[in-house]
């Protein structure tokens, strides 16, 4: 982390660091692992009947049999996705403490749903749950600015204000440390539906992700394009 906060981003009259300086939308996730309860349509052979999933403020990510750039741009979600996902976890605990007594987490297709040009701001928790790591956390379809980061619990009064709004570095990907945080700014500008996830592939195959979808705009080129004619079917 000591190394990592000395990347800016050169912030000059070519390069200009965009960071959004004000913030429509807040969230707070909290990431890592949890259980869930096997079942006859969830079978597994975990202990006390139980699986290792992984999770996003609590749910943990199934995936749809309808692709979800599909269902939303022919207004067809029934069935596939709703977009109820939590701006807060469930409940608060300590975080990078002792996990609590309950690891249980959800399972379920949520999304956010922002409106065109909304900036956005997203605290990644990590938790003790199962065991404290260090998730590389992947946005599809934009980049964002690591404006914070730090060990422990995320202070929502005292860490904003060490946040960098001047030249902070510009990516796609970023570490949420083992048993730290990271604050993240974009501007979402770029209408479609877009996934938010852990680059460990095992995390991510056991639910730690999620998605966005973006609005349409106003102009014709802030709009979600349709699929081509030759689109090939599944």
């Amino acid at each position: 982390m000591n190394f990592d906060k000395k990347i800016r981003s050169l912030n000059s009259a070519k390069f200009p660091a965009k960071v959004p300086k004000t913030v429509d939308r807040h969230f707070f996730f909290t990431v890592g692992l949890g259980t869930n309860q096997c079942s006859k349509t969830q079978p597994c052979q975990g202990p006390n009947n139980t699986r290792i999933l992984a999770a996003v403020n609590n749910v943990s990510f199934v995936k749809p049999n309808t692709a979800l750039l599909q269902a939303h741009f022919f207004n067809k979600s029934k069935g596939v996705y709703t977009t109820d996902f939590p701006t807060n976890p469930p409940f608060k605990f300590n975080y990078t403490g002792n996990p609590p007594n309950n690891t249980m987490v959800t399972i379920g297709t949520k999304l956010v749903v922002l409106p065109f040009n909304t900036s956005v701001e997203v605290i990644l928790q990590d938790t003790s749950i199962i065991g404290a790591e260090s998730h590389p956390f992947h946005l599809h379809g934009f980049n964002f600015f690591l404006v914070g980061q730090g060990f422990g619990n995320f202070d929502s009064k005292k860490d904003p204000s060490k946040f960098n709004l001047v030249d902070p570095s510009e990516r796609n990907t970023a570490g949420v440390p083992s048993g730290g945080w990271i604050a993240v700014r974009f501007l979402a500008d770029n209408p479609g539906v877009w996934f938010m996830h852990c680059h460990l592939e095992v995390h991510t195959s056991w639910g730690l992700k999620m998605a966005w979808i973006e609005k349409d705009g106003k102009l014709p080129n802030q709009k979600l394009r349709p699929p081509p004619l030759d689109l090939p079917k599944c």
